[in-house]
């Protein structure tokens, strides 16, 4: 009698249980599909901004509507095209150096002419007090990509001055600087590819 009170309890129980997980499971979908338009508005603002410090100006274009994705080292790029007139005048995309610990994501911004418009790290893991000299909160290094192109510099001198180029390195922290001029210089090269694609240019899809 006691063990067949015992199995009675233990379906009740269990039974219980799978009720209790009923009711969390659609509760999270409920939380889900109420917060999703919420933190999708919030991750496009986000965007919003990073893609408005290396792009001065002002485009009539939906930038986050305007995109081409293009085949990349690290997977697909997606580049924002600015527009004037229906005419592309800037382009916007996520490059990815190696740092010393870990990947360096830089949101850069390239005028028609392949002329950089800016240069922002998004996202690193650099040590603090040496690498994290790339944010322009803590240095001007990072402006000093504003107006280079593959030509000023020339190609080869796309680098840090301890590779032989023309961007400063960092004191004890040569590896973070070179990653992000590498991978500046890398996007660069992509948009010399790209270009015609990008502009929307007679012949180009």
């Amino acid at each position: 009698m006691k063990l067949d009170a015992l199995r009675d309890k233990l379906g009740y129980q269990g039974a219980l249980l799978a009720v209790a997980a009923l009711i969390t499971t659609a509760a999270l979908a409920v939380a889900s599909r109420a917060t999703g338009p919420a933190i999708a508005a919030a991750e496009a603002l986000d965007l919003k901004q990073s893609l408005s410090q290396v792009l001065p100006g002002q485009y009539d274009n939906d930038l986050l509507k305007d995109t081409v994705l293009l085949p990349g080292p690290d997977g697909e790029v997606t580049v924002y095209r600015a527009r004037r007139a229906g005419m592309v005048e800037a382009v916007v995309f996520q490059v990815v150096g190696k740092g010393y610990a870990g990947r360096i994501v830089c949101m850069m911004g390239v005028d028609k002419n392949g002329h950089l418009l800016g240069v922002r790290v998004i996202k690193h893991t650099e040590t603090p007090g040496l690498g994290d000299k790339i944010e322009p909160a803590k240095a001007d290094w990072i402006h000093s990509f504003e107006g280079k192109f593959l030509g000023d510099p020339p190609p080869e001198k796309f680098a840090v001055k301890k590779d032989g180029g023309v961007f400063d390195q960092f004191a004890g922290a040569t590896i973070t600087p070179r990653a992000v001029v590498k991978a500046v210089k890398g996007g660069l090269e992509l948009f010399a590819r790209e270009k015609g694609r990008l502009l929307d240019e007679p012949g180009e899809k």
